[in-house]
């Protein structure tokens, strides 16, 4: 099977700062594919560098295919409109109603009426579980989860085939949290998507990925969730063994 996302010898670096070298990443059609690392390993670079919104200073990253490194804007467009993505804090603009933020990359790519691109902005709404009278709110009127099912049904606006999700559940109390993992899996199955998450929650992990890859070393490290909680890293052992995994056990 030919992965949906490859990436190959990627290098980036911010001055003296250097955060990849020579990593490399595949993510195969149909799966859930989680992305850990510490503190300044380079999570929310690598997710810009897959994005195509910046480049890396080495390396290719292909997504079905196209190459993103060095693509004109115009092929990168044609790249954007087959992926959805959320950022850690919604994004939504807070001069917006909720529908009309889901409205912008509908109106971004296709030439429809109001009505019908409502109407389209309406069932994304619905798709994410908000009731129908969210649409009409403003980011500011909307509690955290909410705010997180609103840019989730964004993501979702263009139909894509990609999902790339950015800290999805930080700042959600567990039965929230839990209850958005199982919207990603019921989403990611009825839509056929293939999703991408950057997370640092070990439940949301075991509850939705079929592989991680694990940032060490300025390169990445991934497998199963078997293979990785048997890898001998001293920081993957810590992450996926130490305190925080008996910690979420506990509370299980």
């Amino acid at each position: 099977m030919e992965p949906v996302i490859s990436v190959r010898g990627v290098h980036n670096r911010f001055g003296r700062q250097v955060v990849h070298e020579g990593l490399d990443l595949d993510v195969y059609p149909g799966e859930v594919f989680g992305i850990v690392g510490g503190s300044g390993s380079g999570k929310s670079v690598l997710l810009r560098t897959m994005l195509g919104l910046q480049s890396p200073r080495a390396g290719s990253v292909r997504i079905e295919g196209r190459e993103v490194v060095g693509a004109s804007p115009r092929e990168l467009l044609d790249v954007k409109r087959r992926y959805g993505v959320t950022f850690q804090h919604g994004a939504l603009f807070t001069s917006l109603t909720v529908v009309q933020n889901v409205e912008l990359p509908i109106n971004e790519f296709h030439d429809l009426e109001p009505a019908t691109c409502r109407q389209l902005a309406e069932l994304r709404i619905r798709m994410v579980g908000l009731p129908p009278e969210a649409a009409d709110k403003y980011p500011a009127q909307l509690s955290g989860g909410m705010v997180k099912r609103a840019a989730l049904a964004r993501a979702l606006a263009l139909d894509p085939v990609l999902l790339f999700l950015d800290e999805p559940t930080s700042g959600l109390d567990p039965i929230s949290a839990a209850a958005f993992d199982r919207l990603v899996l019921y989403l990611q199955k009825s839509l056929a998507l293939t999703v991408v998450m950057i997370t640092h929650d070990l439940d949301t992990i075991f509850r939705t990925c079929n592989r991680v890859g694990v940032i060490v070393d300025r390169r990445m490290v991934s497998g199963t969730l078997d293979e990785i909680t048997r890898h001998e890293h001293p920081w993957i052992r810590e992450y996926f063994h130490g305190e925080r995994r008996r910690a979420a056990a506990g509370a299980g």
